[in-house]
Order: C-alpha cells, then sequence, then structure tokens
C-alpha cells in the first residue's frame, strides 16, 4: 500500500516536470533557464494540488519511521558486529 502512494505521487510530479520541461523549452529558452523553471512550475503544482497525494506519501513514511520491526535482520546484524568488537 505504501509503496503504490509513493509510485504515484512521484509519477504525477515527474510528469509535470516533464511537461513543463517540454513547454520551456519548445520556446526557445536555454536548457538550463529551462529545467530551473521546470522546477519551479512542478513545485508549485505540487504544493498546490497535490496535497493528498503528499500527506499520504507523508504518512506512510512516518508509519515505516514508528515501526520498530521493519528489520528483521537486526538481531544478526548486531551479533556480526558485536563479534567484530570482540578482543583477540
Amino acid at each position: 500500500m505504501y509503496s503504490r502512494q509513493w509510485i504515484v505521487f512521484s509519477l504525477i510530479r515527474v510528469g509535470t516536470f516533464a511537461v513543463a520541461l517540454a513547454v520551456l523549452l519548445s520556446t526557445g529558452l536555454n536548457v538550463i533557464v529551462s529545467a530551473i523553471g521546470a522546477a519551479a512550475i512542478g513545485f508549485c503544482v505540487s504544493y498546490i494540488f497535490l496535497r493528498k497525494q503528499r500527506e499520504a506519501v507523508s504518512t506512510s513514511i512516518g508509519n515505516l519511521r514508528a515501526n520498530k520491526d521493519r528489520d528483521r535482520d537486526n538481531d544478526v546484524e548486531n551479533e556480526a558486529l558485536d563479534r567484530f568488537d570482540e578482543p583477540r
């Protein structure tokens, strides 16, 4: 469920940037100026129109960070590190 929200939000943002970049490049602007303008347009569109998607992704990131069991091999890694730190 989390990955779908991230994928949809990312695709919308990349698509917005790509469309804005194509429009700005077709007007004959410099590539760097077009890229900066497309980034600004993409940010504004995302900030204004994608609030629901942005909050869903933010909530999913918060849930992942709060989940203490997300790393199943944590004990194995800790044991390996403990063995490495033991004096020989």
